[in-house]
């Protein structure tokens, strides 16, 4: 309903007259490649509305879980219409994986989101194409491993970071507790450290603006009128805020202190070498840089908040995760490379990625070129998307797939063991660029905060009666709730 009301509320179509036309015209373009479908053979799927395609038959608040039941009805490879926009939806493990890295080539573009498009304009690393992002993504890589990603220079970072956040939990003495903004700080932290050379103080108010645009990114996107504007574009006016971006001042080319200076210093010499037609320019150091806060910080947050919140629901696995620190690690700093040596803590760290499914669908991509896959003619610039939540919980793949599990990380001698359909990150050129970052974060942050709190929800609230059931906003999030966080002793 919230679609038609913006409809008759918008003032493009200046008469009743153009209207049926434009709307007899695209009936008439829609069939018309409705009907071409048929004879190329391309994926099939459930029969579209005019204009509305098939966005009646999704589930608003959870599409994904709809899209994983017409998987089972038209095959692993389908095509659904979100209003006139045809998407070919992959599904289970091998049909996934089999796209995003057998036939890396094919699948690698990426399908933008028109609102994102017209703020980043192709720009960056997450949304763009071609060799802007070949380039980005390569800069982006190489630099980020400079300033320490997958490094004991990263690493004590955020052991560093781990002080201050053990430090604030304990200003809740016990209370319960919204964990938001205190698990937000941290991640924010590591992201900054790395971008800019330096962290915030947990009250500063630039880490406070950081995050507030953070926090409204969500729930923006996830708007029944966003939605509405990126499917029905041509409804809809929008008044795009204007960009702002300020340079640092105090560039020294003998002394990057961060991911933001090297990049001015390689456009730099860019400039003076006389390329000036090169990727290496502000819009591209803007929004490559954007992408990194939003996704670098909101993605592993939300599943250390996960990770968090199922722990006060599983009180027993809590117990287990904090008998093997208190025997393996005692009072000490937990360090990476004592997760070895914890094999079922870092298997409910790998549990709780795959259960929270926090992007149930990846980041659309796009055909690059006509491709025929697993039988199927799909034509080049075709929106493709992977469907991540039938790979975390494939029934061929895992063994008690919508269970909370640890054992499916366990062997029977209780080692850890690697799954391959374990692909929270997505997987192929377009994986995750922070993959070895996040990882690092959740284990040395979730294990440092076990350690020293034990998690239950608030008082008056059973362990039973703990909700836990997922929203989706810009990604899968936990419902709105408190904890409380209990100092521990090392030897409970």
């Amino acid at each position: 309903m919230e679609i038609f009301k913006l409809f008759l509320q918008s003032s493009s179509l200046t008469s009743l007259l153009e209207a049926l036309v434009v709307l007899l015209l695209l009936y008439f373009i829609f069939f018309s490649n409705f009907r071409s479908k048929e004879a190329r053979k391309e994926p099939s799927g459930p029969k579209p509305l005019p204009l509305l395609g098939n966005l009646l038959q999704l589930d608003p608040k959870i599409p994904y879980n709809t899209l994983l039941q017409l998987s089972k009805e038209y095959g692993s490879v389908f095509t659904v219409y979100l209003g006139l926009k045809k998407v070919v939806v992959l599904a289970g493990y091998k049909t996934v994986k089999e796209a995003l890295v057998n036939h890396a080539d094919e699948f690698g573009g990426r399908d933008p989101i028109l609102l994102l498009h017209e703020r980043n304009e192709g720009h960056g690393v997450l949304w763009s194409n071609g060799d802007s992002w070949r380039e980005m993504r390569r800069f982006s890589l190489s630099n980020l491993k400079d300033f320490g990603m997958g490094k004991r220079a990263c690493e004590d970072k955020i052991t560093e970071e781990c002080e201050h956040l053990i430090q604030l939990f304990l200003q809740f003495k016990g209370e319960a507790f919204d964990t938001t903004q205190p698990v937000y700080y941290p991640v924010a932290n590591i992201i900054c450290s790395m971008v800019y050379g330096s962290r915030f103080e947990y009250d500063s108010p630039e880490l406070a603006s950081l995050l507030g645009r953070i926090y409204k990114l969500g729930p923006l996107l996830g708007s029944p009128s966003v939605k509405a504007y990126n499917l029905f574009p041509w409804v809809f006016k929008w008044i795009a805020n204007r960009k702002e971006f300020h340079r640092l001042e105090t560039l020294n080319p003998l002394r990057c202190r961060g991911f933001m200076d090297a990049f001015l210093v390689k456009k730099q010499k860019l400039e003076e070498s006389g390329i000036t037609n090169s990727h290496f320019h502000d819009e591209n150091l803007l929004m490559t840089v954007s992408n990194l806060f939003s996704a670098g910080t909101d993605t592993t947050a939300t599943t250390l908040r996960w990770g968090l919140l199922l722990m006060a629901k599983h009180p027993k696995i809590q117990n287990q995760v904090q008998e093997e620190l208190s025997r393996v690690i005692g009072s000490r700093q937990v360090r990476l490379d004592d997760r070895k040596n914890l094999p079922f803590t870092n298997a409910v760290i790998h549990e709780t990625q795959r259960m929270a499914n926090i992007a149930p669908i990846a980041i659309p991509h796009k055909t690059t070129r006509d491709v025929t896959f697993q039988g199927h003619f799909i034509k080049k610039g075709t929106a493709v998307y992977p469907l991540l939540t039938s790979v975390l919980f494939d029934e061929d793949e895992w063994e008690t797939p919508h269970t909370f599990s640890p054992a499916h990380f366990l062997d029977k001698d209780g080692k850890f063991v690697k799954r391959d359909a374990f692909l929270p990150f997505s997987a192929g050129p377009r994986v995750c660029l922070g993959e070895s970052l996040a990882r690092m974060e959740l284990f040395l942050f979730f294990t440092t905060l076990l350690q020293h709190f034990h998690f239950t929800p608030p008082p008056g609230v059973s362990v039973d009666e703990f909700d836990v059931t997922p929203q989706l906003l810009l990604f899968l999030e936990p419902p709105p709730h408190k904890l409380c966080a209990t100092p521990r002793l090392y030897n409970d």
